[in-house]
């Protein structure tokens, strides 16, 4: 193990704080999905509104990270940590309370604002103690056990919303985030030394984003990370059309296979954390998004000949998700290793490239699903253009790529 930051802290138990503060922000925004429809009885509205629930808090997650990476670079990371933990209570205080959609939209932004900081700070902090190929390990054993939130929110919201209504999701956010918040004030070590943090003022610090996006190193690692989490987004934003309206599945079904697909993802991260020393980053993420072009290829090919059906449609996304397995965790790990001056700013701007491709990916495919609405054409070739983009990223940046 090559540790930059030496800490009294052992590795398992700091590997197991980082994961629970990243779990605050996929698991607020997952976990609200079954109450969508709660939604528009109880603020007596539409149902495009109260999915604005889900965007809002997607782009807050977007933008959020933009600032808490530099401002972790000047403040350190604990700090930063702790106040996106409060954040997200209070947001989510304001969502249980919410009288009207536009004060639950409001909470919403808030505690995205409040999640986002641990998702950020968490591959942050990693770096700060590792180097490239350990940090990339680590991320990987982080993923898979951060990915649990996203995977679970929604039938736990399911469960909650059966059993109490649509504010007892809020009420389990609040209670996990101040345990968390508890957990951190003993365990979230500061690992970004006082004379590693830039002193400029605070709007100096963004010239970081350019210097980032002019290095070939972070701008392959970084798009390629994008465009694989896009092609995954694309996948949950139209899935529940393709699998109900069109293949005539139940939610149910649908819960099952996507419970499948994520245990994909999950074993791909479990392999990355087991090679990436081994093999390095570059070479692992080339297997990773060659492993996901079988997904939308063979759907495109199911497709156009005897038809698809659920098993194949799901079966075929389980590439692409073991692909995303081996290539995100060690893509963001090379995104935020390509200037050790500016980590901070490179996992706030990497993250916000990958969520932000995720949300706009998301879009696309409800827009061309509604404007096609027979066939999962348009979502198979969204997913296939996505994989396409991932895979060139990271050949562009190879020239100056070393690991």
């Amino acid at each position: 193990m090559t540790s930059n930051n030496p800490s009294a802290i052992s590795g398992g138990y700091f590997l197991a704080v980082l994961v629970l503060i990243s779990m605050g922000g996929p698991l607020g925004m997952n976990i609200i999905l079954p109450s969508l429809s709660s939604y528009q009885v109880a603020f007596e509205t539409d149902y495009a509104r109260a999915q604005l629930t889900l965007t809002v808090y997607l782009a807050a997650i977007a933008v959020g990270q933009l600032f808490y990476g530099p401002l972790s670079d000047r403040f350190g990371r604990r700090p930063i940590v702790l106040i996106g933990l409060v954040i997200l209570v209070l947001g989510s205080v304001v969502c249980f309370f919410a009288t009207s959609i536009e004060m639950m939209i409001i909470g919403r932004m808030v505690q995205a604002l409040g999640g986002c900081a641990g998702m950020v700070m968490g591959r942050a902090m990693v770096r700060d103690r590792y180097d490239s190929d350990k940090a990339a390990t680590m991320i990987a054993y982080m993923t898979m056990a951060v990915v649990v939130a996203p995977s679970l929110a929604p039938l736990l919201g399911g469960v909650l919303e059966d059993q109490a209504g649509w504010k007892a999701s809020f009420v389990f956010v609040i209670i996990f985030a101040l345990l968390v918040l508890l957990v951190s004030l003993k365990g979230a070590e500061e690992t970004l030394a006082s004379e590693k943090r830039h002193q400029a003022r605070f709007g100096a610090l963004f010239m970081s984003f350019l210097y980032l996006l002019r290095n070939r190193v972070f701008l392959s690692y970084a798009l390629q990370v994008s465009f694989s989490t896009a092609a995954y987004f694309t996948f949950l934003g139209g899935t529940s059309y393709v699998l109900i309206d069109l293949m005539g599945g139940t939610a149910t079904e649908l819960g099952i296979y996507f419970v499948v697909v994520s245990a994909f993802y999950i074993a791909g991260n479990f392999v990355t954390a087991r090679l990436t020393e081994r093999i390095g980053i570059y070479r692992l993420i080339l297997v990773g998004t060659c492993i996901a072009l079988i997904g939308p290829f063979g759907m495109l090919a199911a497709q156009m000949t005897i038809g698809m059906v659920p098993f194949s449609f799901f079966g075929l996304m389980c590439f692409v998700a073991f692909g995303n397995g081996l290539c995100i965790a060690t893509g963001v790990a090379g995104a935020i290793s390509a200037d050790p001056d500016r980590v901070g700013a490179a996992a706030g701007l990497a993250g916000s490239m990958q969520i932000g491709f995720g949300a706009l990916s998301t879009f696309v495919v409800g827009i061309l699903l509604s404007a096609f609405e027979t066939t999962p054409m348009p979502l198979i070739l969204v997913v296939a253009f996505c994989c396409i983009a991932a895979f060139i990223a990271l050949l562009a940046g190879r020239e100056k790529t070393v690991s």
